[in-house]
């Protein structure tokens, strides 16, 4: 029996030795085997928009030099960033690859696919129609989406924009990006019959479906389609010509291919072929394609009370409470983080958006230095958020000797 146990012992160490050689295995394989898609970063190809009021020629060449260097250790194929500074746009530029197979440039015009971000948008639409009076926080999910199945405890439509109404989550990059949604409701058949995970109010737990909801909502209150309704009373409004959404019936413009990386959620392993996803179904939880120059265009409108009020924009960018009156850092679509710049920590307000769970795009906005900087790139598990707070770093002194 004793020599039996040491057997056991003796080849269930071996397998485990087994396995972790053939991990290791696979790291050295595809390190070996992986190509830089920029193997000097100098010579990156950019594009850069026309010459810009508020520029600043020093800060944009240290920006410049920060992208290039991130995107070429990333191993990006393709970025595109933007910077406004106190409500006027000062940089926008492309760098890399829109499509590796076509050599593609990525251009400011280049619509990317901003994931998660997409909240941003819908946020500021529930937004505008609570001013109106046609949309009410506190009501019941149900007034306005009554396919929604009533659960085990009532659910407003502020708790699922501040995702404390214990609406499930997604799969990530198991969920289906192959189905085509006919209507922004089409989506609830992913979830809505799931039951909630917790009391609505008692936790904060991250729900992309959830947000399929508060599009739908969106919709009945406006008396129009969801990306009818984001089209004509949101981006013509402000001038966003790059911006729109992947839903049935809307026209899909040419944009920057998207990459998933094809090795531990690393993009610098390379990138697997492409797949055109399909976020029809995700309305705007997900759906939108847009570029930096029209993200920052759209924040600074937020902060100069173009679409909606300031005081409703600080209800949505307000941090939301639990029932125990522990604040959950996130408010009405919109995160609230804390970040260092150049040595200083001041507040940040935006988004880092995700897709098939990898970061894909960053919108951060410094009331302190009032400057907004959005950065987006095609693949996933790109590292937008400290990318951007380098560029943020870039412009900082710039803005101090402006102010």
């Amino acid at each position: 029996m004793q020599i039996r146990l040491e057997t056991v012992m003796t080849l269930g160490v071996a397998g485990v030795g087994v396995l972790m050689l053939g991990v290791l295995g696979l790291f050295v394989y595809n390190s070996a085997t992986a190509t830089p898609i920029h193997p000097a970063a100098s010579a990156m190809p950019s594009t850069s928009a026309p010459a810009l009021p508020a520029r600043s020629d020093d800060a944009i060449e240290r920006a410049r030099e920060v992208v290039r260097l991130a995107v070429a250790e990333q191993n990006l194929p393709g970025a595109s960033v933007a910077v406004g500074v106190n409500g006027t746009l000062a940089w926008a530029e492309g760098f890399g690859w829109s499509n590796l197979e076509s050599r593609a440039l990525v251009t400011p015009q280049t619509p990317f696919r901003i994931g998660t971000a997409s909240k941003l948008f819908t946020s500021v639409a529930a937004g505008m129609l609570f001013e109106n009076g046609t949309l009410a926080l506190d009501s019941s999910i149900q007034t306005y989406v009554p396919t929604y199945p009533e659960k085990a405890w009532p659910v407003t439509l502020r708790a699922v924009m501040a995702h404390t109404a214990g609406v499930t989550r997604d799969a990530g990059d198991e969920e289906n990006l192959t189905e085509r949604c006919e209507a922004t409701t089409g989506g609830l058949r992913r979830f809505a019959e799931r039951p909630l995970r917790f009391e609505p109010g008692t936790e904060y737990r991250y729900s992309n479906y959830g947000w399929i909801l508060v599009s739908a909502a969106i919709e009945e209150a406006a008396g129009q389609p969801f990306p009818s309704f984001m089209r004509t009373r949101v981006f013509q409004p402000l001038g966003l010509r790059d911006t729109f959404i992947d839903a049935a019936g809307e026209p899909m413009r040419d944009h920057a291919t998207f990459y998933f990386p094809r090795f531990a959620a690393d993009p610098r392993y390379g990138p697997q072929p492409p797949r055109e996803p399909d976020y029809s179904c995700f309305s705007g939880a997900s759906a939108f394609l847009s570029t930096p120059s029209d993200l920052v265009r759209f924040v600074m409108a937020t902060t100069s009370g173009t679409l909606v009020k300031p005081e409703t924009m600080t209800l949505l960018q307000t941090s939301q409470r639990l029932a125990s009156g522990e604040e959950t850092g996130y408010g009405l679509g919109w995160d609230l983080e804390t970040v260092t710049i150049n040595g200083e920590s001041m507040p940040a307000i935006g988004y880092d958006g995700t897709m098939m769970d990898g970061m894909v795009a960053t919108v951060m906005f410094l009331p302190k230095l009032n400057v907004v900087v959005a950065i987006t790139a095609n693949t996933a598990f790109a590292d937008t958020a400290t990318l951007a707070a380098h560029v943020a770093e870039a412009f900082s002194p710039a803005v101090a000797r402006a102010q």
